[in-house]
């Protein structure tokens, strides 16, 4: 069954009316391609999550819709009739917008079964079957409840409050809805042309109506089924959810036993095409049912259910989901207002800060794409991609609006965002920053004499906190996420709404033990880098946790962070943790409310894992992505299996297999190719790149590029980068498998292997080796080292001594970088 709290993520507003506007809040969830497609209508005063049960049920193999009637639950309450013909014309726009099959099954509770009954009888050759709960043949009140009715709204509106959960709309709305629906509908004239099958559910001495009038259904609706629930109770599907699921699962043709062996059988066949499927742990599902919704909408769900929560702590200062929510609708606006459209690329360059986020989801809910830029960029590097993403607007901090400004010229950008850091900071903070930091560090800026800059802040004042009325479809660009280039030119990655939705929903499902709403994520990975941007933001986020946020990766500053607000999750790079594990006296911080680590970008070694998880007590694990795939395909299971070396095993949803590098025919198992990827996390493409996408897009799946081998479990294993491989005269050589022999050299702290020279040939290995602080070494000492563990052709040639590697920013080997040195040199 499908997590309760995952429903409200597939809400989706649907336009019932454009004279007044009117839109109704709509759950939409379940499978697709469906067995059936089954629509919820609750009744008078209720709410579409009052099905939730059934919802939980069908989801699994049918798409289940729960619409908030007009007035009620999250819709709009314009001033209207409210008639049972208007709330009919309504369910039609809902079935006509979310484009339902011919034939569908319909589920009414209460009055919501009589405007059921009279969209079936006005649609016979739409509606398969029809169950009506706790449906009545008239809607008489006893003289009590009529009396509320003549009462002026504002004498019963306080009396409506006192019943939130049962009466779940304003007064004004029941009131009307009374007088032209409830009190005009005469089931005796509809009940009997009802031409589908049906299921009258009834409970028990239910008092909400009289008992006879309950009873009358049956007997007026030509052939059909009663289910009568022992349980006095007039919300029937919520106080005995399993009796009425069993009803209904024997009314729609499945029997339970049938149903079990079919889904058996599927899962059978599943597990044959992919045996990693067999290691999932117990409450990972094998596939999913993705919402249909913008990235934002995490944000929006998360404000909307814990709004005082703290969303981020940003040292010494915090934001609630609410303050977060409304920044970032304040900046949607202030975009749209400076003339920035839908599909306008909005460029950010600011390293983790909580303006970060705010300008992030802004955008998007402006309909903007978000084009993440590194922070360490020279001006080359930024005016090139600039140009390349075509982004108008960049949002800035303050110390890069020189260089910002440098590069204006050459580009398209017209609008220039910028912001201070100080300006989440607390006030004493923010005050010692400006005495002792600030102008120092060139973040001190003059606005009034900048005059093509506009201050963040002063945007955020100005604008509305009102979400943005922006149609944003799932198909649309949320991201061009550049590459960082480590073997290769930066590429434009474009990443749409459902594919960034997809991937955050996969580790949402993969962390099986998330406590929504209270958990705590370290985010120090840069959110300008996919992983980051996935794993930290875009999670914690989902999940309506509190985001610990850090501009850098900095040893001492992270582990106060840690002992001062107990992160439970924390996801990061290998060099991070070593960083950790070889602080001097590291347990006195108390890393063990550290629950849940994914490693990514690049190899954790096992000696890494384990001392890490000695200090914490709890679980880091080697995942893999790339940001083609929004961006992680694979994970080892957090509490199953774990096997070291590997990348374990892909994501729900994510198909993963290796192919030769020659023929591109289906390696064998245990044979070394090329890892290729299928899933609704994989990208649309490269932006303005149609050759090369071409090249690593074929037929759905993505070539990554990474030569890598599958067990016969299905776990993963990467060699090396296929740009990376040397060719030594008829050999193949991996840098990898060198790297991995000389760590084992107790001298080494950090090395990489590359091929020179650069352009190919016959190439010889060479070796860029950091020796540990005091250690000394000889080139020739680690060539004979390796020469003893390793085929002759790939002993290297050479070894360069370093006083460091150069890296990405987030810890990943930078070979570009060195293959550049070379290629000068050549």
């Amino acid at each position: 069954m499908m997590p309760l709290l995952d429903f409200e993520l597939y809400r989706k507003q649907v336009t019932v009316s454009k004279n007044p506007l009117v839109q109704l809040s709509v759950i939409d969830a379940g499978r697709s391609p469906a067995e059936r497609t089954l629509l919820f209508i609750h009744g008078f005063g209720g709410y579409a999550m009052q099905w939730e049960q059934q919802l939980m049920e069908f989801a699994d193999r049918n798409r289940v819709v729960a619409v908030d009637l007009r007035g009620h639950g999250l819709s709009d309450r314009p001033n209207t009739e409210y008639s049972t013909d208007e709330l009919v014309c309504d369910i039609e726009r809902v079935v006509e917008a979310l484009h339902f099959p011919q034939k569908f099954v319909v589920l009414g509770h209460s009055f919501g079964g009589a405007v059921a009954t009279t969209y079936a009888v006005k649609h016979p050759e739409r509606v398969e079957r029809l169950v009506l709960v706790s449906t009545s043949v008239d809607f008489v009140l006893s003289p009590l409840l009529k009396l509320v009715f003549r009462f002026p709204v504002a004498l019963a509106e306080p009396i409506r409050k006192m019943f939130p959960k049962n009466l779940a709309a304003p007064a004004f709305v029941l009131k009307s809805m009374f007088h032209h629906a409830l009190s005009k509908w005469d089931g005796s004239n509809y009940l009997p042309r009802i031409k589908a099958p049906t299921l009258v559910v009834i409970g028990h001495r239910d008092i909400v109506f009289k008992q006879s009038a309950y009873d009358a259904v049956p007997d007026l609706i030509p052939g059909s089924q009663i289910a009568k629930i022992p349980v006095s109770a007039h919300l029937v599907m919520l106080e005995r959810p399993d009796a009425v699921n069993r009803a209904l699962t024997r009314f729609l043709g499945s029997a339970p036993v049938s149903w079990r062996e079919g889904r058996e059988r599927e899962k059978t066949d599943l597990v044959k095409r992919r045996p990693w499927l067999r290691h999932y742990e117990a409450d990972v599902p094998f596939t999913l049912a993705y919402p249909t919704q913008p990235l934002h909408r995490f944000l929006d769900m998360a404000a909307r259910h814990y709004p005082n929560n703290h969303a981020i702590v940003f040292y010494d200062r915090a934001l609630t989901y609410r303050e977060l929510n409304d920044a970032t609708n304040r900046f949607a606006n202030a975009l749209i207002e400076m003339g920035v459209k839908k599909g306008d690329r909005v460029a950010l360059l600011l390293p983790n800060t909580p303006q970060t986020v705010i300008a992030y989801y802004g955008a998007l809910k402006a309909g903007a794409v978000v084009v993440s830029l590194n922070p360490l960029f020279t001006a080359d590097e930024l005016a090139h991609l600039l140009n390349a993403s075509g982004a108008e607007t960049i949002v800035a901090l303050s110390v890069f609006y020189r260089l910002v400004r440098s590069v204006q010229t050459g580009t398209p950008l017209k609008r220039v965002i910028v912001t201070n850091i100080k300006e989440y900071f607390s006030p004493i903070r923010s005050v010692l920053f400006s005495i002792v930091r600030e102008s120092r560090e060139g973040h001190r800026i003059d606005l009034h004499d900048a005059n093509d800059a506009i201050a963040f802040g002063d945007l955020l004042k100005r604008s509305s906190s009102e979400l943005p009325n922006v149609d944003i479809a799932p198909d649309d660009l949320a991201l061009i996420q550049y590459s960082t280039g480590t073997t290769d030119t930066p590429k434009g990655i474009m990443l749409t709404h459902a594919n960034v939705v997809a991937n955050t929903v996969q580790l949402r499902h993969w962390l099986t033990d998330i406590d929504e709403g209270a958990e705590r994520t370290l985010a120090v990975l840069p959110f300008s880098h996919s992983y980051g941007m996935t794993t930290a933001l875009n999670l914690g986020i989902a999940i309506a946790g509190t985001l610990i946020v850090l501009p850098t990766f900095s040893t001492r500053e992270v582990l106060d962070v840690i002992a001062r607000y107990r992160p439970t999750l924390f996801p990061g790079v290998p060099t991070m943790y070593v960083a950790i594990n070889h602080y001097p006296n590291v347990r006195r911080y108390g890393l063990k409310s550290i629950r849940a680590c994914v490693s990514g970008a690049a190899p954790l070694p096992l000696e890494v894992q384990e001392a890490f998880e000695k200090l914490t007590r709890g679980k880091l694990v080697e995942g893999y992505g790339l940001t083609e795939a929004s961006p992680v395909t694979h994970a080892n299971p957090i509490y199953g299996t774990r096997k070291t070396g590997t990348i374990g095993v892909p994501l729900p949803d994510t198909e993963a297999k290796i192919v030769d590098m020659q023929t591109g025919a289906d390696a064998p198992i245990g044979e070394i190719g090329e890892l290729v990827i299928r899933g609704p996390q994989v990208m649309r493409g490269y932006w303005n790149r149609p050759e090369e996408t071409a090249q690593v897009l074929k037929d759905g799946w993505l070539y990554t590029g990474d030569v890598a081998k599958m067990d016969e479990d299905g776990y993963f294993q990467i060699i090396d980068r296929k740009k990376d491989m040397i060719l030594a005269g008829a050999f193949n050589v991996y840098p990898r498998d060198i790297e991995e022999v000389l760590y084992e050299n107790p001298k080494v702290l950090e090395v990489a292997v590359a091929g020179v020279p650069p352009e190919g040939g016959d190439q010889a290995v060479k070796a860029y080796v950091v020796l540990r602080k005091g250690e000394m070494a000889t080139a020739e000492e680690f060539i004979e080292f390796c020469r003893m563990r390793l085929a002759d052709y790939a002993v290297p040639h050479l070894v360069e001594f370093r006083e460091q590697l150069p890296k990405t920013f987030v810890g990943k080997v930078f070979k570009r970088k060195l293959i550049d040195e070379e290629r000068k040199t050549q």
